[in-house]
């Protein structure tokens, strides 16, 4: 039986964009696979404790010399890395907070990229079977010919971070999203709504789907031109 693991982590609730996507992501797959099982998890309501003085060395030390700290957050990085080799897809929904991921995504990252767990000592990664599809909200732009190209940390950032686990994220990304809600943005709400229904379509073409919701022609050359 197929299972899909989502995860959300924007600190908003009502509202939240990435949420939103997720779920949808989330519905386009049991759609795909109806017998299929979900499992869910929220970085911002429960969130995974951070690595500190305390626990820090966890992933670096041999179980048996770990202290009780230690003991508690390796336990934690394998059931975490267990649910996602449990998984044959993650989703996971990733607004991009101050230019980068949000701390909690971050935490997950650091707890599944742990050698003999989630990659062997030869740096095979060990998670390359399941699908990884990353949902990115962005308040602003940070394409090529914008102010502010390139602010975008969090991007680059998973895919990077998660190599050696062996997951390759596919990205999706609605931008602008404050739009909506900022009067001074407001002369950007029809590239906003471009960005979120174009975010909708490649969301309703994964895993072989049909896009209910396709960008007119002319809105989609208009964003690509933007996209650089």
């Amino acid at each position: 039986m197929s299972t899909l693991l989502h995860i959300d982590s924007s600190v908003r609730t009502a509202g939240s964009v990435s949420r939103a996507l997720t779920a949808r992501a989330t519905a386009r797959w049991c759609a795909v696979n109806p017998a299929g099982t979900v499992k869910y998890r929220d970085l911002a309501a429960d969130p995974i404790p951070h690595l500190n003085a305390s626990n820090g060395l966890a992933l670096m030390t041999p179980p048996e010399r770990h202290n009780p700290a230690e003991a508690r957050t390796y336990a934690l990085s394998k059931s975490l890395i267990d649910e996602i080799k449990a998984a044959d897809t993650v989703v996971l929904g990733m607004p991009l907070y101050n230019y980068a991921a949000p701390s909690s995504v971050k935490t997950w990252v650091d707890h599944i990229v742990a050698g003999g767990l989630s990659f062997t000592p030869d740096g095979t990664g060990l998670l390359a079977a399941t699908d990884f599809v990353v949902i990115e909200s962005r308040g602003g732009s940070y394409l090529e010919g914008t102010p502010k190209h390139g602010w975008d940390h969090a991007e680059s950032w998973i895919a990077h971070a998660v190599s050696l686990t062996g997951l390759k994220p596919q990205i999706i990304v609605a931008e602008l999203t404050m739009a909506t809600d900022d009067a001074r943005m407001a002369h950007h709400r029809p590239l906003a709504e471009q960005s979120l229904q174009r975010a909708r379509a490649e969301i309703d073409c994964l895993w072989g789907g049909v896009p209910t919701m396709a960008v007119p022609p002319r809105e989609a050359a208009q964003l690509g031109r933007l996209r650089g």
